[in-house]
Parts: structure tokens; sequence; C-alpha cells
């Protein structure tokens, strides 16, 4: 049976959340309900399909993006599916294909395409994605092991490691809980870089200050001499996993000074301090390209996986004019 929103039961959707190996913060009721906190920004959906017994199959959370140029918002509205829906491990084919049509069925209208951006390996189920129409897209990631301290510091780079001893040697501090004016410093730095380099929209500060206000959400920001230079925001799946959905940092202002280093070793540290196993760098691009974010993620010791993505097109046209339109944003 299909279930939508708020008609799946939240004790049912959890149990999912512990027993599923596809498990993913983004999947969680937390991360639902931290989306439809942000009406402004985004619109949320929940696509389940439940079992005669009362247990969950699957679960999609994602949310349609929203722009506020109409124009643009014309030519971008896409649903995004972080982390990959959540499978139960046993689930059968016709549950999976019956998530997927009625993805199709109930976005098509409302977006350009459907996006499921994988933090974990769907490869036994590749074959019911294709066969719905979602294909597969190469995409690059990095997992690295946070179980101790210990591996944390026996599999970091040389060079990464030399960063941030000297980071920290001529004085760089961690702020766990920052206030929100350090919050308003730190997000004037990562915007500057998604103006400069990135070339992609990013959400207005109301997000970052409800994200920090959210539960599961960890702001961990790089101080010098009294001001902010850096940090990363992250969410957690107690238990299992710390994703890193921002990093930032004032790089290359000082010699021996390493924000954005610092950042990410603030956050897969703190994995390993409060028990979450992984740290998930959330992305490291696709392999036939050169990208320099994946050669600075690659120097914190992890493992390199492809888990890639799933795409459905529901109107391309739309979706081939909105391709051309990013490529020219990114000259």
């Amino acid at each position: 049976m299909i279930l939508l929103d708020t008609d799946i039961k939240e004790d049912s959707w959890s149990a999912l959340v512990k027993r599923s190996s596809t498990a993913n913060w983004f999947q969680t009721v937390a991360a639902y309900r931290f989306y439809s906190s942000l009406p402004e920004m985004m619109t949320p959906f929940a696509v389940g399909v439940s079992r005669s017994s009362g247990s969950m199959a699957c679960i999609a959370v994602g949310y349609i993006t929203k722009e506020r140029n109409h124009l643009k918002q014309c030519f971008t509205r896409r649903a995004i599916i972080i982390g990959g829906p959540m499978l139960s491990d046993d689930i059968t084919d016709a549950e999976l294909s019956e998530l997927l049509l009625t993805l199709r069925r109930k976005l098509s209208h409302r977006a350009i395409y459907i996006e499921t951006r994988n933090f974990n390996d769907y490869s036994r189920w590749r074959k019911v994605f294709e066969q719905c129409g979602f294909a597969y897209q190469p995409h690059l990631n990095f997992h690295i092991d946070t179980s101790s301290i210990d591996i944390v510091e026996q599999n970091l780079g040389k060079s990464r490691k030399r960063d941030i001893r000297t980071s920290f040697r001529d004085g760089v501090t961690i702020i766990e809980q920052p206030t929100r004016e350090q919050l308003a410093v730190w997000y004037d730095i990562l915007k500057r870089l998604y103006t400069t380099k990135i070339h992609t929209p990013l959400f207005p500060l109301a997000f970052f200050e409800r994200l920090f206000e959210s539960d599961d959400g960890r702001l961990l920001l790089v101080e010098l001499n009294g001001e902010i230079i850096g940090g990363t925001a992250c969410v957690a799946l107690e238990g299992k996993c710390l994703y890193e959905w921002f990093v930032c940092g004032r790089d290359g202002e000082w010699k021996s000074v390493f924000p954005s280093s610092v950042a990410t070793y603030a956050g897969i540290c703190y994995a390993a301090r409060n028990d979450m196993p992984r740290f998930d760098m959330m992305g490291a691009g696709t392999p036939d390209e050169a990208y320099g974010v994946r050669d600075f993620k690659s120097r914190f010791g992890g493992k390199e996986v492809e888990h890639g993505r799933f795409l459905y097109v529901a109107q391309p046209l739309l979706y081939k004019i909105g391709k051309l339109g990013v490529k020219w944003l990114k000259r």
C-alpha cells in the first residue's frame, strides 16, 4: 500500500531506519520535519510502501526546490532525494517498483526531474531503478571510518595532518556551540565561496539558523584570534553517521592556517568522540571530471566509493535548457 507524507506512521518509519542498510539521516522523520519547517525554500514530500503487517518496505523523503525568481523556477524545479530512498533489506522488486512509479506519478508535473543522491550501495536494485525509468549516473563520495580517534589519526593523510597540526599550533580553536552572530559570520564566508567558485544556488541564512536549532544539526566553527574563519555544518544520525553538508573557510589567507581542513577534521573527530562510526562527505563529483573538491576530500583518509545517483527526467526539454543554464553560470 502506498502511503504519503503524514499517513506514514512514525513508529514504522523509525523502525525502518533502525533495520535498513540504506538508512540515512535525510530519510528520517526528523529530516522530513526539517524540510517542512522551510516552506519558503522547498516543498517536502514523503512516499512509502507499507506491508500488510504494518511495517514499511521502503520510504523516499525529499524536497522540490523553490527559486524566488519565477523564471529560474520554471527551468530549475527539481525533486531531490538526498541519501537515496530507504529500503528494507528484504524489499521485493514489486515493492520498489511501486515506490518509484509513484514518485514519477506524484512528482512529474511538479518537477523537471527526480534525482536520488545515494550515500549507500544500491547496486543490487539498479535493474529495478532502470526498469522504472531512473538512469544510473556515476558519482563519487568518501566514507571515513570514525569508529575511534586512533583510526582517524592513523588514516589521515600526511599533508593534511601537517596542515591541521600547524593550524592548531598557530592558535585556531573549535567552537561547538556558536552564537547566532558567529553563525552569521560563517554564513558570509560560505556565501562568498558559492558566489565566487561554486556558482550554484545556496540556501539563505534562515536555513542554517533552523538547522542549528534542530536536534540533529551540528555546527562546528573554526576561530582564530577571536574571529570566525571557517566551519562545517553537519547532521547526525545518532549511532551511525555524521554527514558533512556544508564546509568552508578563508583558505589562502595565512601561510600555515588551513580553516577548511580544520573544519572537516573537527567534524571527523566529533563523529569519533560521539559514537558515530562513519563520517560521510556527501559527494565528490563524477569520475570523468577533474574536481578540486574531490582532491581536498581525498586527503582525510576516507574510502572512495561510487554509489552514484539515479535520475528520472520528467520534462526533457526544460531539463536540457536548465542544464545549459547551469553550465553557463559555472563558466
